[in-house]
């Protein structure tokens, strides 16, 4: 099984569509994938036309059990998608309440590790999307993941948020003893806009060695795929979003590959 984090603690930067993305590619390669929404917000659940407002589980029932992962329960939470080799853990508005429910229980940072090593013969492939703050759900999605997918909007105000991220990296890789390899990724790119060529300019000079080298154009088509809740290269396959994605997608792959931990 691999686990990529896909996280940003800034919001709108396409942490969602690049999860649905690349979870989708996946499952047309013949991957079994299992995308796990653990924002509050629900907006992974939202695309595959579950309520996160009224479901009576998801994966804020992992986190009812003083740290523990009972057996059976991770499996029983996960539900298929419309698109074939993808199944979903999804996310409840309950998950907002976590943090002061939590306030002094052992263990609570590593319970998507726990629930995922029962999953661990089931899926090939694991994506996490995550809330856009720190706190106890995104040490979990870092604690768990193998590789880190950091989305970053081509716009001056994403670019400085950026740096708080790689900051809370840090912090959390030193205290969690664990070094996680990671890779930004420039969304929402428009070469007609100078204010989103100088981003990304500016991201290829500070980033080198971990900025992916290619960009996530603006794509419209991304917004009709989650309006009509399918991933976006069922949608359209060769639309230049999709092709991007696909790009990035090999380049994750062979970076695995070459680490020896596909």
């Amino acid at each position: 099984m691999r686990i990529w984090a896909i996280a940003n603690q800034k919001g709108g930067v396409g942490k969602t569509t690049t999860v649905v993305a690349l979870a989708g590619l996946l499952a047309g390669r013949g991957k079994r994938v299992l995308v796990v929404d653990l924002d509050p917000h629900g907006s992974l659940t939202s695309w595959f036309g579950l309520d996160p407002d009224t479901l009576a589980h998801s994966v804020f029932d992992l986190f009812q059990h003083q740290g523990k992962v009972p057996d059976g329960l991770p499996a029983q939470l996960v539900t298929e998608t419309h698109c074939q080799g993808m199944s979903l853990l999804p996310a409840s508005t309950a998950l907002a309440t976590l943090e002061r429910r939590m306030i002094g229980v052992e263990g609570m940072g590593l319970i998507m590790s726990r629930a995922l090593a029962q999953l661990w013969d089931d899926f090939d492939y694991v994506l996490l999307d995550n809330t856009p703050s720190l706190g106890v759900l995104m040490v979990n999605a870092l604690a768990a993941a193998q590789h880190l997918i950091i989305p970053v909007q081509t716009e001056f105000l994403a670019i400085k948020g950026l740096e708080r991220m790689l900051h809370t990296l840090e912090m959390i890789m030193r205290s969690q003893k664990k070094k996680l390899a990671y890779t930004i990724v420039p969304t929402l790119f428009d070469r007609r806009t100078q204010a989103s060529v100088k981003s990304l300019n500016t991201l290829r000079k500070n980033h080198p060695d971990t900025l992916w080298r290619f960009a996530i154009p603006v794509d419209t088509k991304f917004r009709d795929a989650s309006q009509a809740g399918l991933v976006p290269s069922d949608l359209d396959p060769e639309t230049h979003g999709v092709r991007a994605y696909r790009r990035l997608l090999e380049d994750l792959v062979s970076s695995a590959m070459q680490a020896g931990t596909k």
